[in-house]
């Protein structure tokens, strides 16, 4: 069995986070490092899924959840314009193996892609 991911983590309480938001199904917190002036990454409260192409595969409706809680923040914490960044697999930056998405939003750039 693998490690838990540090959202896994983060779900049971083992490291702190900061988070905006929280449904059921979802859970998105402020990124660390963040790469935009709104960064908030958005995952589900399962691990059972790697990337987005595994998630929208297995469970369409969750991935409709994350979608939809990632547009919330941007309402809630930026004009509602966002960018959303799915990394699937670690060639194209996905360093974290439980499916997440990042929400960026205000000044963004080139860089602003996320892990």
């Amino acid at each position: 069995m693998s490690e838990p991911s540090v959202f896994t983590r983060i779900m049971n309480g083992e490291i702190p986070a900061e988070v905006v938001a929280s449904t059921d199904t979802v859970v998105a917190i402020k990124d660390i490092a963040p790469q935009a002036p709104l960064h908030v990454v958005v995952f589900p409260r399962t691990d059972q899924y790697r990337d987005v192409v595994e998630l929208a595969a297995g469970d369409p409706q969750l991935l409709a959840d994350v979608i939809s809680v990632a547009n919330s923040v941007a309402h809630e914490h930026a004009d509602g314009d966002f960018r959303l960044v799915f990394n699937t697999g670690a060639s194209a930056g996905q360093t974290v193996f439980h499916v997440h998405a990042h929400v960026l939003a205000g000044g963004l750039t080139e860089k602003s892609v996320g892990a």
